[in-house]
């Protein structure tokens, strides 16, 4: 018997691909650019998110495909050096994310035992293990993987939820020495708001796992733009409070000390050493849990890809009992952990998916008919989409060059990449 996705699960599929490790490792840098404005940032990302999803669960309807994004590009603009570029880009994107959760991990593990006296060095141990760990499970059993998921997005939502709960109390009645920080005065200006909401758009990029489990929806005319949009909403909502706890609840000096691990210190005014240990471990299971599923889908994206000619036919072959995209997926992430910033690969990863977004949106303006949509929505996404992704490399060249050189060379390796297979190929 097949696999159904009910309406929960599936709605549980995109909040889970959405808070990962993604709220716990950008958090900080959000502030340090939108500083008061943080929460703002937040919602100019969910709105761009949520107008994409309407071209999601419209195309999820009309081509449920376990390739998911893949299957829409492709559709879209027909199998060629473009359409694989893309793909590639997805990969790569996946492998950002990656690392991105390994570098929140190796963050925020030292906190709770260090293994020398250098946090550099555990960052680097810590880092590594867990992509180690996460990649020997995926090859012991997908079962497993499922199941870590499963209980960890329960474990990650009643932890922040309790976050919320516990740190609003204290921001507003215990102690409001840092309440003012949330006022219009302590905002960025608008350009550094929108920048901060990109940098971490990432966060988001999550809820188009939904796509891949589009055709085993159950009831999918109801049930798919609900997962969407209940998800995405949902998320938006949780990320804004979360936002306004974090910049209410500590001064800005203590959130830029403790930039890379900012959530586990909000719970300290109010619960002390026990709130940074509960946040801590919280964030160690979501990252670790996000390692896991996004290893799986990363592996399973490039297979995908390679089926459908737009990469050597190789990566569709086994090793051991996997997709070979598996060790490969996993080697490249290790790379990009240990010698990448953290700010230059949360923005690698949101110029990435912003372009990959921008380009689903297109698809969705371009089969508009085919999908029943009303071609407004999805031309509105892609124009914000592009602008989001300009706006983003344009205030990052400033401040994080080497993130901008590493987007735009990852951009280019794509399709370069993809001309020179397709070249060989027709040879």
């Amino acid at each position: 018997m097949e696999n159904k996705v009910g309406l929960k699960e599936a709605i549980s599929i995109g909040i889970g691909g959405m808070v990962g490790g993604g709220i716990f490792a950008v958090l900080g840098l959000a502030v340090s650019i939108a500083k008061g404005g943080t929460p703002l940032a937040f919602l100019f990302a969910g709105i761009i998110a949520f107008i994409t999803s309407y071209s999601y669960a419209k195309l999820s309807l009309v081509y449920p495909d376990k390739g998911g994004t893949v299957k829409f590009i492709n559709q879209a603009f027909n199998k060629g050096i473009f359409s694989g570029g893309i793909n590639n880009l997805l990969w790569i994107s996946y492998i950002i994310m990656l690392s991105l959760y390994a570098s929140a991990f190796g963050s925020y593990a030292p906190n709770l035992w260090e293994i020398t006296t250098n946090k550099n060095i555990d960052f680097h141990i810590y880092a590594s293990a867990i992509i180690i760990l996460a990649t020997a499970i995926n090859y012991y059993s997908i079962e497993v993987v499922s199941k870590i998921e499963s209980y960890a997005v329960i474990i990650k939502l009643i932890i922040l939820i309790a976050f919320i709960g516990i740190g609003f109390y204290g921001m507003t009645v215990v102690d409001t020495s840092n309440l003012h920080q949330l006022s219009p005065e302590n905002w960025e200006n608008p350009i550094y708001i929108l920048a901060g909401g990109m940098v971490i758009f990432v966060a988001y990029e999550g809820f188009e796992l939904i796509a891949n489990a589009a055709p085993d929806i159950i009831n999918p005319k109801k049930n798919i733009a609900r997962a969407y949009y209940y998800s995405v909403l949902f998320v938006i909502i949780l990320y804004i409070i979360i936002a306004c706890v974090t910049v209410g609840s500590l001064p800005f000096d203590e959130i830029a000390t403790a930039e890379d691990y900012v959530l586990a210190e909000a719970a300290k005014p109010m619960l002390g050493n026990t709130g940074f240990t509960i946040i801590t471990i919280a964030a160690l299971i979501s990252t670790f849990s996000a390692i896991n599923a996004s290893l799986y889908g990363g592996s399973r994206v490039s297979y995908e890809i390679a089926e459908d000619d737009e990469l050597p036919h190789e990566l569709t072959g086994q090793l051991w009992n996997q997709p070979i995209g598996l060790l490969i997926t996993s080697i490249l992430t290790l790379v990009l952990t240990n010698f990448l910033k953290l700010e230059s690969i949360s923005t690698a990863g949101s110029v990435g998916f912003l372009l990959i977004f921008a380009m689903v949106n297109l698809s969705g303006y371009k089969m508009a008919t085919k999908t029943n949509s009303k071609k407004s929505i999805p031309l509105v996404g892609f124009v914000l989409c592009l602008l989001a992704f300009i706006i983003l490399l344009a205030q990052q060249f400033k401040g994080n060059l080497e993130g901008v050189i590493v987007a735009l060379s990852i951009i280019t390796l794509c399709f370069v990449g993809e001309y020179l297979y397709k070249k060989r190929e027709s040879r």
